[in-house]
């Protein structure tokens, strides 16, 4: 039984296991964007009221570009192979940029600028541990 943090740390898989958990859970979530993505290409539903054939060209390129990255970024996260998180970071970079550079044409969305930030510093962070415990050994 578990009582503590220390037994916790001392019970815990590998730094690059929980990484690669990471890794898959992120995948995960871009699947399900792909898929809402796709669904708003082909005409099964709107996004906020507004059918893909009705959208403005930015947001019609928007949805194409992140339609087809979601899915590519998630294979490769599922893998855990390196261009798979670079596309990921290329994605959640890219959103970030449009919802502050380009928040007159996208918006501004705090809580997904600050989702996206979030998950790229615990992704840092759990590099960081993995290699500190890969140098240990």
């Amino acid at each position: 039984m578990i009582v503590a943090f220390q037994d916790l740390m001392k019970n815990r898989p590998a730094w690059a296991i929980v990484l690669m958990w990471y890794l898959r859970a992120m995948a995960l979530l871009l699947i399900a964007g792909g898929i809402i993505h796709w669904a708003r290409i082909i005409g099964f539903t709107p996004w906020r009221g507004v059918w893909f054939w009705d959208m403005p060209v930015e947001w019609q390129t928007a949805t194409v570009f992140f339609a087809v990255l979601d899915l590519v970024a998630a294979i490769g996260l599922w893998l855990t192979v390196s261009w798979g998180t670079v596309m990921w970071l290329f994605r959640a970079l890219s959103q970030i940029v449009m919802h502050t550079a380009f928040s007159d044409i996208f918006g501004r969305r705090p809580y997904e600028i600050s989702f996206y930030m979030l998950t790229i510093a615990i992704y840092l962070l759990l590099l960081y541990l993995m290699e500190q415990e890969q140098k240990k050994r």
